[in-house]
């Protein structure tokens, strides 16, 4: 017992030649969170030699990643439902089958205990060569939108990207719906008119939040000024005009010189389409 001990007092921590990280994004009100490790090419030939053609990949180091959605996801047709997946990967020289797998307690790739019956579905990706190089192996999302974004695999100079969207606009719609039948404020009204304004949507109903909105008091530049957008794009430009003027006065008041300035770009624009 006392040689045990003495061994395990005695260890030294070493830094990973392939450390962790953990990257989390925001899509619309959804969120995903990847946690890998991030091996380094090291001079070394990766596809097809380090990472050999048709054989399972970790998609990194160490454990096996993982991805975590916090609600539904679309991954090219394919739906990934809430919770947490490993991530494999079969590359080859022309295309990459992706796998979205259920079972995260493999170690690394899992390759004798992996059971292609506990994948949640695969898709292919054909990988692209890019010109910039990187060093460590790279998770990253970009692209992104309310609704969608792209998921970059990088390491050396090969990207692999994986479409995903979100049903952000019904995820709203039950929000707005829920927010309005329990307590709703000026501000409640005003998100909901805002976020239909955004997304260039039901005009009218946006209209009627924003009007309800500042019956609650909520008479700010910034009502204002989106009440003015809606109406515009319902070609009432008199009533942009004038909505506007009225964002303008309070925005100067709180010496907002951007919303000033940008009322007032807006109302030129307007008046020539009278």
């Amino acid at each position: 017992m006392v040689c045990i001990a003495d061994a395990t007092f005695g260890q030294i921590t070493h830094p990973k030649p392939s450390p962790f990280s953990r990257i989390e994004q925001t899509i619309g009100l959804s969120n995903i969170t990847i946690e890998y490790s991030r091996p380094a090419v090291r001079g070394r030939k990766l596809f097809g030699e380090l990472v050999p053609y048709g054989r399972i990949w970790r998609v990194g180091a160490n454990e096996s990643t993982k991805i975590t959605v916090d609600s539904e996801v679309d991954v090219m047709g394919n739906v990934l439902p809430k919770g947490t997946y490993a991530l494999y990967a079969f590359p080859a020289a022309d295309s990459w089958e992706i796998v979205f797998h259920k079972n995260i307690t493999h170690w690394g790739d899992g390759r004798k205990a992996y059971n292609q019956e506990e994948d949640a579905f695969r898709i292919i990706i054909k990988p692209e060569i890019i010109s910039e190089w990187q060093e460590n192996f790279l998770i990253s999302f970009d692209k992104i939108t309310h609704d969608s974004a792209a998921m970059h695999w990088i390491w050396g100079n090969t990207r692999i990207s994986i479409p995903l969207s979100v049903n952000t606009h019904q995820m709203m719609r039950n929000e707005i719906a829920i927010k309005i039948k329990e307590n709703p404020s000026a501000q409640t009204y005003y998100e909901a008119g805002r976020y239909l304004q955004e997304q260039g949507i039901d005009y009218p109903i946006a209209l009627g939040y924003l009007n309800k909105a500042l019956l609650l008091g909520g008479d700010t530049y910034y009502f204002h000024r989106v009440k003015s957008l809606v109406q515009a794009a319902l070609k009432d430009y008199t009533g942009a005009i004038e909505s506007a003027k009225r964002s303008l006065v309070l925005a100067q008041a709180e010496e907002k010189d951007e919303f000033v300035r940008i009322n007032k770009i807006n109302i030129r624009k307007w008046e020539k389409l009278k």
